[in-house]
């Protein structure tokens, strides 16, 4: 069947070439002017001055008044275009810097004032009793799905604090509900239900289209982006936009029938792409059927039982052989003068005589790479979802990792924890290799991908049991990291997160286990600084995890096995309040430029361990990675170059700005304008859509993360109105408005315009449907700012 055909505002808005004007005046009236209604009283629509910006020129028109539209014109072929046009690409600021470049601006910089965004005064807004925006806790970006029941009491209501504390997202659901048996089936022919007229769900499908569901979206032309992508929607009848893949047929006995459409077009491309199969690209999902053996403890875990069974045996032997008397200088007869005639080494054989054998060595890694072209997306919990990493592959991030996932609840096959380490296609794809740096030998990059599992556990025989299920189930992990910096109190109180920075002899057993079992797949860590703000720990936990713990080194087994260390600059204590301490990165990535650069001076005899052992790289080499307050193409250059860092991870800086791994691909500033930001939020309803279904459940979702990233993405201030160069991610912006309506709209920290722009694509929001912010100073009421 040959869809809709699609006509295209510059926008980013798609309607279909038959809309009626109703349709029209729904995105040009309805959505604008509500939202020019919402909008501060000093930001004013602008309706009466004439103006050449694209964005300016489109959401002043629809903006100015009731009844006001956009003058569309329609072209010969059928195409319906705007009189505004956007400018060209060359309009951006792009200012070109090199590893040793500066800003131009960087002589200016010492008349910025600290702590505040640098805005030129044409842009500045003059509220009153409001000087400076306030933004939700950054902690959201690290744990806020794991929060503490205790701290949702209803008698305390008042003094909340925290991440994500009983906020109430409602619902988004049909008002009557569809039989599964009818979801794919045509009208006449139906799977049988073996409830039959018992049966509580809706079987007549014209009723349910009718009185069952709301009508159709109109936005991305009408046409479903799942049936786009892929050919077929499995949610059929369901679908928001089951008119573009459903059509009625004459029957042979003069009925009329209703049947749903596939595209074999469409799934053939698909196919070749690797999103065919109905799963529409998306790797590493885990049947049901394994999740409920999961839950019944049926699948077992040999490796993991054996290796603990060892571990509690070999912490006695070494207890009693390290720290008994004897060991601290008197022999077995008590004489200290015959200790004495031992040397080092021969003290290290008599322990390894003594010490019992691991059961098994762990096998030989995948070689993995970690240099200045692979600028790295973080596990970002809740905003690290795969419709948000997909965005950041597409605009250039090369490494990305799940969000982080409890292990409990993995090894006890929960559906929801399981549904993080899904990834896309493009996330299985080599990530960028210019080998001109840190070469490891073996490295194959066509055999490597971008996409790595963090996981949380507090104890070595959980952390060894979600490894050893992830390797056997998902094969495409790039690596499993355990997560040691996760400072919010849930997981801090149960000896997890950032808990394990003050137990660093068990954090090193539970990184040797998971070494252990996980096969091929190598592992990695995130910590912190260390959990208090003066007293940094971080240096002697990244030694012992290079060179191995002193029990270690005594028996023998050398290194913990890491392949790679990444280090946020700052304490638990700290959270985001202070800015991330480079310097002491940097200190940290020396001592392992030391250790990679003596490791094999450092080998002897004695000390020899099995290349096994070793980190994912033949030659034993630790790669380490800096986290913090990266925010631009310059700092991230500058991290490389002045911290001796592999690599620099992001987090904020990519949720505030996803486009900053292009600039770091291009090694320029870009400024981007409203416009493609607003094609950004519709790239990432589209593949929010793909990802969770183009049902009414699917698009609640959908608008739930896409407010979820909002709330971090209308922090941006845009180059263009800035004074100072390079911007900082801990500044913090006075009120101020952009070049255009649109711009304004986007830098909006209230969450109602969020919403309204989430109905740009997603259409206008279910009568259920709540979005709660993380912080009240995000939901303020506008009217009651006077």
């Amino acid at each position: 069947m040959e869809p809709p055909k699609r006509v295209s505002l510059e926008f980013g808005l798609s309607l279909s070439n038959n809309a009626p004007p109703k349709r029209i005046k729904f995105i040009t009236k309805h959505f604008l002017e509500n939202t020019a209604r919402s909008r501060h009283a000093a930001v004013r629509v602008m309706g009466d001055q004439s103006t050449t910006d694209p964005d300016e020129a489109f959401m002043g028109a629809s903006m100015a008044s009731p009844g006001s539209s956009v003058s569309l014109k329609r072209h010969q072929n059928g195409t319906v275009y705007s009189d505004l046009v956007e400018d060209s690409r060359a309009k951006r600021l792009k200012v070109d810097f090199g590893y040793e470049g500066t800003s131009p601006n960087a002589a200016k910089s010492q008349d910025r004032t600290k702590g505040v965004v640098p805005i030129k005064p044409e842009f500045l807004v003059l509220q009153v009793g409001r000087n400076q925006r306030a933004f939700a806790d950054d902690d959201a970006a690290e744990a806020s799905r794991h929060t503490d029941s205790r701290e949702s009491n209803p008698r305390k209501r008042s003094k909340q604090k925290g991440q994500n504390v009983a906020r109430d997202f409602g619902s988004s659901r049909d008002t009557l509900q569809l039989c599964s048996t009818r979801v794919t089936s045509p009208e006449f022919s139906p799977e049988p239900c073996r409830f039959g007229a018992e049966c509580k769900f809706e079987h007549d499908i014209r009723e349910y289209l009718c009185e069952g569901k709301r009508h159709d979206l109109q936005t991305f032309g009408g046409l479903c982006p799942v049936w786009d992508a892929v050919g077929v929607c499995n949610l059929g009848w369901k679908c928001r936009f089951v008119g573009s893949h459903s059509e009625e047929r004459d029957t042979e006995d003069g009925r009329k029938e209703l049947v749903l459409i596939e595209d074999g077009g469409r799934k053939e491309k698909a196919k070749e792409r690797g999103e065919g199969g109905g799963d529409g690209g998306v790797i590493n999902i885990v049947s049901t059927e394994k999740k409920s053996a999961l839950m019944r403890k049926k699948i077992k875990t040999p490796k993991t039982d054996k290796y603990v069974s060892w571990l509690e045996q070999s912490t006695v032997e070494l207890d009693r052989q390290l720290h008994n008397g004897n060991r601290r200088g008197k022999s077995e007869s008590g004489n200290e003068d015959a200790a004495g005639d031992l040397s080092g080494k021969e003290l290290r054989k008599d322990n390894r005589a003594q010490y019992s054998e691991p059961p098994f060595l762990p096998s030989e890694k995948r070689r993995v790479y970690f240099g200045p072209e692979t600028p790295v997306l973080a596990p970002l919990t809740t905003q690290g979802n795969l419709p948000f990493r997909r965005l950041c592959v597409s605009l250039g991030a090369q490494l990305t990792y799940s969000e982080m996932a409890m292990g409990m609840p993995l090894i006890q096959g929960n559906k929801s924890e399981w549904a993080l380490m899904k990834c896309h296609v493009s996330e299985t794809l080599p990530p960028l290799f210019k080998g001109v740096s840190n070469i490891v030998a073996d490295y194959g990059n066509s055999k490597d991908f971008k996409f790595g599992a963090q996981i949380s556990a507090n104890k070595p025989w959980l952390a060894m049991k979600a490894t050893e299920y992830l390797t056997s189930m998902c094969s495409h992990l790039r690596v499993i990291d355990l997560n040691c910096g996760c400072p919010i109190d849930m997981v801090y109180r149960a000896g997890a997160g950032s808990a394990l920075l003050e137990n660093q002899a068990k954090l090193e057993k539970i990184l040797r286990g998971m070494n252990a079992v996980s096969g091929e797949t190598p592992i990695t860590t995130k910590i912190r600084m260390g959990t208090k703000k003066d007293r940094p720990t971080a240096l002697k936990l990244v030694e012992r995890l290079a060179l191995g713990g002193h029990e270690a080194q005594e028996i023998g087994e050398g290194s913990s096995g890491v392949a790679a260390i990444t280090l946020h600059g700052r304490s638990r204590q700290q959270r985001y309040s202070k800015s991330a301490d480079w310097t002491y990165i940097a200190e940290c990535a020396a001592l392992i430029k030391r250790f990679n650069e003596s490791n094999d001076e450092r080998t002897d005899t004695a000390t020899e361990v099995d290349p096994r052992s070793k980190p994912a790289s033949g030659e034993g080499r630790v790669y380490f990675l800096g986290n913090g307050d990266c925010y631009s193409h310059i700092d991230y250059y500058e991290h490389i170059r002045n911290a001796k860092v592999d690599t620099v991870m992001l987090a904020r800086g990519a949720l505030v700005k996803p486009w900053i791994f292009e600039e770091i691909q291009k090694n320029q500033y870009l400024d981007k304008s409203a416009s493609e930001r607003l094609a950004y939020i519709e790239q990432f309803a589209r593949f929010g859509l793909e990802a969770w279904g183009s049902d009414e459940v699917g698009v609640g979702t959908t608008r739930k993360f896409l407010l979820e990233w909002m709330s971090f993405a209308h922090r941006y201030v845009p180059l263009g109105i800035l004074e100072y160069l390079p911007p900082n991610i801990q500044d913090r912006p006075p009120a101020w408005k952009g070049r255009n309506d649109l711009e304004t709209l986007l830098g909006s920290d209230n969450y109602k315009d969020w919403i309204k722009i989430s109905e740009m694509f997603l259409g206008p929001a279910h009568k259920d449907f709540k979005f709660e912010p993380k912080h009240k100073s995000n939901s303020y009421e506008l009217d009651a700012e006077g």
